[in-house]
């Protein structure tokens, strides 16, 4: 009678642990940016859906995981959910760069048919390394950030260039820069100490990092709009009933289709904002996007080299919507 009683105790504490899943997710992103805001809508959604069976805690800002830790920490258990740029995980497998191709996609619109074009394909690469995708969306274009005006690649040489990339690590080698790995949330600091001399980025990230306090000049290329992605653990989406998934795939379409609205309403925010507090907003002249132009076709012919097939589906795919 005892075993039979402890049986039943047993077995109620494990219905009520899966009843009620309280998950973490990491995000290298500050509270303040409009990824970290709309993915804190989401997991409230999530909760209200659920009647609170999926308690999710966002964890932002690099406090749980730096970023290069976050898919390796899903993708393992340790957390069930993580946000990071689809393009850091280029050195894994290249199809991952397919949106900081330079000058490929440079407004939302390109931006849009290229995610179609290629979701399939990241979709699958992303399930046989243990996650599943449940939704992207773009930060507003890549543009330079500098503490004088750029008139033309020259500018670039022998300085220290933000990366957050492969595809931003080799931009700054064409451009005779280099390289500097920095986390989103050290920005400032790294400008204050020398650790690096220009950035490439969005308008958000020169506007949550306060731009202005260590650079004067904002040059506008709209080099690619790359794209956060949000997935959760396979294991944990596997223990999910079908009810639950299709609630969460639901949620995560409208997720996806409220963030791209924001990242364009944030773009033209932040680019005001940043001219607002002293920065020159300038396009990047004729001599400036001949460079990038040319660094562009040889990043990209190289992409093709290096993913086949696969990549020239996704390119053709773009070419034909």
């Amino acid at each position: 009678m005892k075993h039979i009683l402890l049986s039943l105790l047993i077995s109620a504490g494990f219905s009520s642990a899966f009843a009620e899943s309280k998950w973490n997710m990491a995000t290298p992103y500050p509270d303040s940016q409009f990824h970290t805001q709309n993915i804190k809508t989401f997991v409230e959604e999530i909760k209200t859906a659920t009647g609170g069976d999926i308690d999710i805690t966002v964890h932002a800002g690099a406090s749980l995981y730096k970023a290069p830790e976050i898919f390796k920490a899903v993708r393992s258990g340790q957390v069930e959910l993580g946000e990071l740029l689809l393009s850091s995980l280029g050195n894994d497998d290249p199809i991952f760069k397919v949106d900081t191709l330079p000058f490929i996609a440079t407004d939302y619109p390109s931006a849009k048919k290229l995610w179609e074009a290629s979701r399939e394909k990241i979709t699958a690469e992303l399930d046989k390394k243990g996650a599943v995708l449940l939704y992207a969306v773009p930060w507003p274009g890549q543009n330079f950030y500098s503490k004088a005006p750029i008139a033309d690649s020259s500018y670039f040489k022998g300085k220290k260039l933000r990366s957050y990339n492969a595809t931003t690590a080799e931009v700054a080698t064409h451009l005779g820069a280099a390289p500097t790995t920095i986390e989103v949330s050290n920005i400032p600091q790294a400008f204050s100490t020398g650790q690096i001399d220009a950035m490439i980025t969005s308008s958000a990230t020169g506007v949550s990092s306060q731009a202005w306090d260590f650079v004067s000049n904002y040059t506008k290329v709209n080099a690619w709009l790359p794209k956060n992605m949000v997935f959760i653990n396979k294991k944990t989406w596997n223990r999910l009933d079908k009810k639950t998934q299709t609630t969460l795939k639901d949620l995560a379409q409208q997720a996806e289709a409220r963030g791209w609205a924001l990242s364009e309403k944030v773009n033209a925010e932040k680019e005001k904002a940043l001219a607002d507090n002293g920065i020159i907003v300038s396009e990047a002249n004729e001599a400036l996007k001949k460079t990038l132009s040319n660094i562009g076709v040889t990043m990209s012919a190289a992409w093709l080299d290096s993913t086949g097939a696969d990549g020239k589906a996704i390119l053709d795919a773009y070419h034909a919507k």
